[in-house]
């Protein structure tokens, strides 16, 4: 019979503790002042972007101005990604329990998939009613525009400087943070917009600018949500190839072979290995067990580890014990 090595008891320490795990770049140990002081930054940023959008939306409706309209649904896009976030991390802080072993870490992961999907499907609403603009450009008062677009700016710079510090230890909040920049740089796409109207009565240059906007935001949607896809999908963390840890584990003395090798992230501070080690007959499957476990920390980071012991008397499962022929 294969005999299981015990798996690897820190789940405390990973649930309850901080630790850099692989493809983790975020440094921990913050206090709690510093938490809650940030958190209080998050819920005024919220909303301090809700005022915002119902200007930019009522000067945008008297100037006329879709730019300015387009860059107030994404600050209200903000202000809910902010809410999301939020909530995604009060919910991420719960220990994990008998229903979800690993924690509830994974909410502010997912939380970051929504907002990045609603990000998609606004940039595409907006990138349509800039077509439509394009080929009947509407009179835009330019001043108007110019003098929201310019509040815009400075808010959003502020709004990203108060999620700064959360977004160093969170891809959710660092999300939100992004957002921000990204609007700021909207809101400078905007003013050049007015005043090109103000200044030349180019009427073309608002839907032209808000198509500039949405092709932004989509691609800053769609460079960020892949991560996360990845670890939603159980994929190998990209700092670590899965040869590289199968070559390390095979190096250590008395592991003859490696199988049913199984490596994916957590979620962004954690990753986790399991599999299957043939061991060579008489060695101590515990030490091999520890060295193994020792050497997957030391070169990968990864202190979340489950190995099952098999030699080739007991078999494996599903598979051949014996080693590749070279």
């Amino acid at each position: 019979m294969a005999q299981d090595s015990g798996h690897d008891h820190d789940h405390g320490d990973d649930h309850g503790g901080h630790h850099h795990g692989a493809g983790s770049h975020r440094h921990h140990g913050h206090s709690h002042g510093h938490v809650h002081a940030g958190e209080r930054g998050l819920g005024l940023a919220v909303v301090v972007n809700v005022l915002l959008t119902v200007a930019q939306i009522v000067g945008g409706i008297l100037s006329g101005s879709v730019a300015l309209i387009a860059d107030a649904v994404h600050n209200l896009s903000d202000a809910a990604a902010l809410v999301i976030a939020f909530a995604a991390r009060r919910i991420a802080r719960r220990p994990a329990d008998a229903r979800m072993s690993f924690g509830y870490r994974r909410a502010e992961v997912v939380a970051a998939l929504i907002n990045y999907t609603v990000l998609v499907v606004i940039s595409l609403w907006l990138g349509s009613e800039a077509v439509m603009r394009l080929l009947d450009p509407p009179e835009v008062a330019g001043g108007i525009v110019m003098m929201l677009a310019a509040l815009a700016l400075v808010i959003d710079l502020a709004t990203a400087l108060l999620t700064f510090r959360l977004a160093k230890e969170s891809s959710n909040i660092r999300a939100a943070f992004l957002h921000n920049l990204a609007d700021a740089g909207s809101s400078v796409a905007v003013l050049v917009g007015g005043a090109l109207i103000w200044a030349w009565g180019l009427s073309w240059a608002d839907p032209a600018i808000t198509l500039l906007i949405s092709a932004w935001i989509l691609w800053h949607a769609l460079s960020e949500i892949g991560p996360v896809i990845r670890i939603l999908m159980l994929a190998a963390p990209p700092e670590v190839g899965a040869a590289d840890l199968r070559r390390a584990i095979e190096a250590e003395a008395g592991i003859e072979g490696v199988h049913h090798l199984h490596l994916w992230q957590m979620d962004e501070e954690r990753s986790s290995v399991e599999a299957h080690l043939v061991l060579a007959e008489g060695v101590d499957f515990t030490e091999a067990v520890r060295r193994v476990k020792v050497r997957v920390e030391t070169e990968f980071g990864i202190r979340h580890s489950t190995f099952e012991i098999e030699t080739l008397a007991s078999g494996c499962a599903g598979t051949d014990c014996r080693p590749a022929e070279a």
